[in-house]
């Protein structure tokens, strides 16, 4: 377990291996660490901000089929690099996306939150608990002998990434398969998460500071989950990764 009280030490920690920005120089991942929630199931806050989104993606989807929209082909792209089929794994966004028509996942107001935001800015994000990470994330291409802990027809169950899959992990094994498609059991939010990890994720045409307006907008509504919320974040880029301005 991390030492939660120095999150900027957990975070120095973390990196995204050279091989995965050689798929994708523009890749950035923007790492929120915040602490002091008070965890709660949903609430009249949490279901105004999914409405937001919900009108957001309706807007967004009125003209353009949901593959068009300029950052999930960009991530539909950056999976067919690594082997993936995006019609079959899609990436966070394009899932939430695709659900907020017919209205987005009601599950406790922290993940309503993230999943929110995540709609209105149009940014792959994805929340676990820090206190269950055994060392800091680390994104990789995987050898295949990661485990990955998950649930499969209603049974607990372990699974391996494929050979180069593009994967974050942590000393314990896979935390999120094929980037941003699926989290792994041990580390996702609970009832009881008063410490998160947000990632961030953008590809161009994604700037950094469209990245960083995400995290600000998803910590101003973090701050009312606790009387003493703090947050920590850290950008990971490539040396010259466009897609700053």
């Amino acid at each position: 377990m991390p030492d939660t009280t120095m999150p900027e030490r957990f975070l120095a920690g973390a990196y995204v291996d050279p091989a995965v920005f050689a798929l994708r120089p523009d890749y950035r991942s923007l790492l929120v660490a915040v602490n002091g929630i008070t965890a709660a199931g949903s609430d009249d806050t949490s279901e105004a901000l999914l409405r937001q989104a919900e009108a957001a993606a309706t807007a967004a989807l009125a003209d353009t089929p949901v593959d068009r929209v300029p950052h999930v082909a960009a991530w539909r792209d950056a999976y067919r690099a690594f082997g993936a089929k995006p019609q079959r794994t899609r990436n966070s966004l394009e899932a939430l996306l695709r659900r907020a028509g017919a209205g987005l996942p009601r599950v406790n107001r922290l993940t309503d939150v993230y999943n929110a935001i995540s709609v209105i800015h149009q940014v792959p994000l994805g929340g676990e608990d820090l206190h269950r990470y055994d060392g800091p994330p680390r994104l990789v291409r995987a050898t295949g002998e990661e485990p990955f802990d998950t649930v499969t027809d209603g049974v607990t169950s372990v699974e391996h990434p494929e050979i180069g899959e593009v994967v974050w992990c942590d000393d314990a094994g896979v935390t999120c398969r094929r980037w941003n498609w699926r989290q792994a059991r041990r580390t996702q939010l609970r009832e009881d998460t008063t410490t998160t990890l947000f990632i961030l994720d953008a590809l161009h045409p994604v700037t950094d500071q469209a990245l960083s307006a995400a995290a600000d907008d998803l910590v101003d509504h973090l701050v009312s989950l606790g009387p003493e919320v703090t947050s920590t974040r850290r950008l990971l880029a490539a040396p010259t990764a466009p897609g700053g301005a």
